[in-house]
């Protein structure tokens, strides 16, 4: 999807990239072959012609970072599709509360597509290893993580990173016209999880953590199950939404209709 993108370029939004597929300009080569398109200035084209070039060149780099960097946050999706083996999904747990009011993380899970992994409270929870896990990753998937679990990351451990482009499902399904939390999402989209955990919500999840401070051993297994499942199951998610929303755009069509 990235290289039928031109909603990167400054001044193009999708009412005007849609207008671009429109006459038969759907990919970058395409956009830098044409000597003009119509409503685009010479001297635009030249400046958009050099920054589909360079973006061009950072794609085949696979610098994610780039990106991340020159894209509005709320089209960060569409690179889904050529960083989908670099990315990594994330989910945190807390105590309940803010930061700023005594909040604090109790439990950030990691899945990759091949391994989930977890950093806990007073284990191997800090700064440093949480950069560690997040490093050599090219796209971020979360769940509101935009709003709340990167956020309550940044404010908990100063100096975490992320630079990378974030994939954000909830916006992405509202996006979509789709309402709901990850459980209605997963049970809408036919996506399982642990029967263990089937019913559980974030507050259990806050009860949980209650136990596992006095000592419960079943009760930290079953925390870091539902958290397990919480982020793996973003993956699923992310596969079904990428394509409603690459769909969404229309450029199928034209694809099919043969234009490119």
């Amino acid at each position: 999807m990235i290289r039928h993108t031109f909603s990167l370029l400054n001044g193009i939004g999708e009412k005007l990239e849609r207008t671009i597929w429109k006459r038969k300009i759907l990919t970058w080569d395409d956009f830098c072959a044409c000597s003009e398109i119509e409503g685009i200035s010479p001297e635009r084209k030249r400046i958009y012609d050099d920054q589909l070039t360079q973006a061009s060149m950072e794609l085949s780099m696979g610098n994610a970072e780039y990106f991340a960097r020159i894209m509005k946050r709320r089209e960060h999706w569409r690179l889904f599709d050529v960083f989908k083996d670099g990315a990594v999904c994330l989910d945190i747990e807390t105590n309940g509360f803010q930061p700023d009011h005594g909040g604090y993380v109790t439990v950030v899970g990691l899945y990759d597509g091949y391994e989930w992994r977890s950093l806990t409270r007073g284990e191997n929870l800090t700064a440093e290893n949480l950069n560690r896990a997040l490093k050599g990753y090219k796209c971020l998937v979360t769940f509101y993580g935009a709003a709340f679990d990167v956020p309550f990351l940044q404010r908990s451990f100063p100096g975490v990173r992320f630079d990378i482009p974030h994939f954000d499902l909830c916006f992405a399904a509202r996006k979509l016209e789709i309402n709901g939390g990850l459980k209605k999402l997963e049970t809408q989209f036919g996506i399982e999880r642990d029967d263990i955990v089937k019913g559980m919500n974030g507050y259990d999840a806050v009860k949980l953590w209650e136990q596992v401070k006095k000592g419960s051993a079943e009760a930290k297994e079953l925390l870091l199950t539902y958290n397990r499942e919480d982020t793996t199951n973003l993956l699923k998610l992310a596969d079904i939404l990428y394509q409603r929303l690459k769909n969404s755009t229309g450029i199928e069509e034209f694809i099919a209709c043969g234009y490119a």
